[in-house]
């Protein structure tokens, strides 16, 4: 069996699943930071001169796994591999967001969209070169900049 050990925990003023926003885009100006455990904290080293990070984390608080549902973003029912449900079968999350400061073992953080105790895997540097994207297509996801950033979430996916 595959396990992994988190690295930190999410601290962001989101303390109920009920009306977070649904993603970074939706979670401007949200600031909130992950406090890294000591034994991983030589490994910040650098991230700092970073303006973006990609935060991986489990989905601690979902309950269930599904292969269909209907996405926030959405009224039709779809694969769970096409959409960013939390109930996934491992449970894993990604979010992009500003990297504000690294103090110690506190990374701070801007756009945070994250449950507050969320356990973090991994912290990986956006690198523009590396991971933009000029043209790409969002299937059938539709929804405009402006329904995402107001969109918030409910109790479907608990």
């Amino acid at each position: 069996m595959i396990t992994f050990t988190p690295i930190g925990t999410v601290h962001s003023p989101h303390k109920d699943l009920k009306n977070m926003p649904i993603q970074p885009k939706g979670a401007k100006g949200i600031e909130g930071h992950v406090l890294i455990n000591e034994s991983f904290v030589e490994g910040l080293s650098d991230l700092d001169g970073f303006s973006h990070v990609y935060l991986i984390y489990h989905f601690h608080a979902a309950t269930r796994v599904e292969m269909k549902v209907i996405p926030f973003m959405d009224k039709v029912e779809r694969g769970i591999f096409s959409t960013r449900s939390t109930l996934r079968p491992n449970h894993i999350g990604l979010s992009i967001m500003e990297l504000l400061e690294v103090e110690g073992n506190k990374v701070l953080l801007k756009g945070m969209d994250i449950l507050d105790g969320t356990p973090v895997l991994d912290i990986k540097p956006y690198i523009a070169n590396f991971d933009k994207v000029e043209k790409s297509q969002s299937g059938w996801m539709q929804a405009s900049p402006e329904d995402v950033k107001n969109k918030r979430s409910d109790n479907r996916y608990v």
